[in-house]
């Protein structure tokens, strides 16, 4: 009898934690890449307007980590970054992320993609192609959080892929993507955690922020290229309490002014 009831727990309790894993997996299909685990909100099914949509690709060179270089500061930067949205912005958002391969068609219901540290990505010709058509059909990437010139030469690599024609130019101060909510005249390179050990807000050989992007035909900007920065980090860390408020801020308006400007453009 003894037996027979181990044998009842043990199936009970392997049923349970399949029931919870089958959940965890449904809910957080990539929590084993999470890089900064965040809780599920009680509303993340429902259903909105705007969705923070985060690109999954390749790392080049096989580096081997456990979790991608796309999926730095994830989850907890998007769902931070995302209240954000909702708090000072009137638009209907999703209170979770969705991440979008690079791999997948399923890019194309998706108007608004972030992908983090592409100075690590590695595009082959037909994700490259799936992305240009994404991106001249009138969809929007925002790249960020990538330093120096060795990252910015590997971006490079993957961009030509995608834009073997159209050039990587400064995006100026006066572009309605600077001023379509807040008016960011004066913008500033905003640091990553790393900012609290060392004093420094650059990172490798990227003193100077670059705020450049891809124009379509019709001058809308396709790709906001977010170089020598971190918005990740500042909306990740922007609950620290040594973190800079005056970089978690500009780090939300131009998020926010980003996302305005792909759906209104």
């Amino acid at each position: 009898m003894r037996f027979r009831n181990v044998v009842t727990s043990a199936i009970v309790v392997l049923t349970l934690w399949s029931a919870l894993f089958a959940l965890q997996r449904r809910m957080r299909p990539f929590f084993y890449e999470e890089d900064d685990p965040a809780p599920i909100p009680a509303d993340a099914n429902e259903k909105t307007e705007f969705t923070f949509a985060r690109l999954r690709f390749t790392d080049a060179y096989g580096r081997g980590w456990r979790r991608g270089a796309w999926a730095t500061d994830y989850p907890k930067a998007d769902r931070q970054f995302v209240q954000g949205v909702r708090r000072l912005s009137r638009i209907h958002t999703r209170s979770v992320e969705h991440v979008v391969s690079i791999d997948s068609d399923e890019i194309y219901d998706w108007p608004w993609l972030y992908a983090v540290e592409v100075g690590w990505w590695s595009v082959n010709e037909s994700q490259a192609k799936r992305l240009r058509d994404y991106l001249l059909r009138g969809g929007f990437l925002m790249v960020d959080d990538f330093h120096g010139t060795i990252q910015w030469e590997i971006f490079m690599a993957g961009l030509k892929r995608v834009f073997p024609d159209r050039p990587v130019v400064d995006i100026p101060d006066k572009d309605p993507i600077f001023h379509v909510l807040y008016d960011l005249n004066e913008r500033v390179q905003v640091p990553g955690i790393q900012y609290l050990i060392t004093g420094r807000i650059w990172e490798e050989d990227g003193v100077e922020p670059q705020w450049k992007g891809i124009y379509d035909d019709r001058g809308r900007l396709m790709v906001a290229i977010c170089h020598n920065m971190d918005l990740g980090d500042a909306w990740e860390h922007a609950d620290h309490p040594d973190y800079p408020e005056k970089y978690a801020s500009l780090a939300y308006r131009v998020g926010i002014n980003y996302i305005i400007y792909a759906m209104t453009h």
